[in-house]
């Protein structure tokens, strides 16, 4: 399964590009109001979306169309608010990452069964209420180019439903009548929590490690990852084997995705992120981007950082930007990315040859896409 984006590389503008800007209805003129290379990495991004993902999509269709059938039935609830809130967001956009990786987990593992497109909208509502809670937690105003539900509805009803979904998470896994899934998701989401708080405890703090924020992003953001892909072996009754590369898979694709989450924060723009850039600056989060600068940087640079990290809010962004490209904090930050991406690709290997571990490998390398 050959999946690519053809397109110029990046260079100094020509021909070639002006034809590319003129194909995809964008004005040549442009690059002369940005930084050219963030100019044109920002639109590939978005370009990049569209032309890669249907591919591993088609693959299943079906399935997908089945997952949100049920998304939406088991959305329903006597409480009006609840319809409301829960339509908002799942309506939101996004690509539907996790569920993916379910179906195609269980696909390439030898899995025909309906448990599969059960345990996606599980895992679909599972996240969905970690969003309704970040936002929370985060004050967060944007996200997938929308405003939050907290900001539309506020933090009550926004916590609340997002309480209301992962109830309906696990009365779904309940129905599924597997001991083992129960296990996985009660485990995953306890994990989730944790993840939780650590990022709480590491905000305003310059001293958090490396060490300490890889917990914080396997925890939060890896581990459904992991999990989701786990399932798709359980489902299919695989060996001990066979799960595990699997949960290594979904492990480093979540850690790959979280990286490139954090690089974006520094490097793209609102439009290709759908929220709002250097958030994680303004909330104190101290990301890989932010603690690789501080340790390459001056000493002038270090205590601007830190005071930032301690104080929060975005008064120092763009000297900290500066900062963060004199030292190659992104470049590094995508180095790590690549590194999980190149270890996801390992792991799912060992699985029989099929399409659908061809769609897990080329998942793994659209997590990098994101970055051209």
């Amino acid at each position: 399964m050959n999946i690519c984006l053809h397109k110029p590389t990046l260079k100094q503008p020509n021909v070639l590009w002006l034809l590319f800007f003129v194909q995809q209805g964008l004005d040549p003129t442009d690059y002369k109001i940005y930084d050219y290379r963030v100019f044109i990495r920002n639109k590939l991004i978005i370009l990049s979306n569209s032309y890669f993902f249907p591919e591993i999509h088609a693959l299943i269709n079906d399935d997908l169309s089945a997952v949100d059938a049920l998304i939406l039935e088991r959305l329903q609830s006597d409480v009006v608010l609840i319809n409301q809130l829960g339509r908002y967001i799942i309506s939101g956009g996004g690509k539907r990452i996790r569920p993916v990786v379910v179906l195609l987990a269980a696909r390439a593992s030898g899995a025909t069964g309906d448990e599969a497109i059960q345990l996606a909208a599980v895992i679909e509502f599972i996240h969905t209420a970690t969003l309704l809670h970040d936002d929370v937690v985060d004050t967060s105003d944007l996200r997938r180019g929308k405003e939050t539900a907290n900001a539309v509805f506020g933090n009550q009803a926004a916590v609340l439903t997002g309480d209301f979904l992962y109830s309906r998470a696990f009365q779904m896994m309940v129905e599924v009548q597997q001991m083992r899934v129960m296990e996985i998701l009660s485990e995953t989401t306890n994990v989730i929590a944790e993840g939780e708080v650590l990022q709480l405890l590491n905000c305003n703090d310059p001293d958090t490690t490396e060490e300490r924020y890889f917990q914080v992003i396997y925890r939060k953001t890896a581990k459904l990852f992991e999990a989701s892909a786990q399932l798709g072996a359980v489902v299919a009754q695989q060996s001990d084997t066979f799960e595990h590369a699997l949960m290594e898979y979904g492990k480093h694709l979540g850690n790959a995705f979280q990286l490139v989450d954090d690089a974006l924060d520094y490097s793209a723009t609102t439009e290709v992120m759908g929220k709002n850039i250097g958030d994680d600056l303004a909330e104190g989060k101290p990301t890989l981007p932010l603690i690789y600068a501080m340790q390459q940087g001056t000493a002038a640079e270090r205590t601007m950082i830190r005071e930032a990290i301690e104080q929060g809010g975005g008064e120092q962004f763009d000297p900290i930007m500066k900062a963060i490209g004199r030292t190659g904090a992104i470049d590094y930050t995508l180095q790590a990315a690549r590194q999980a991406v190149e270890q996801a690709v390992t792991a799912v290997s060992v699985l029989p040859e099929s399409s659908y571990r061809d769609a897990l490998i080329a998942l793994a390398h659209f997590t990098l896409k994101r970055t051209l």
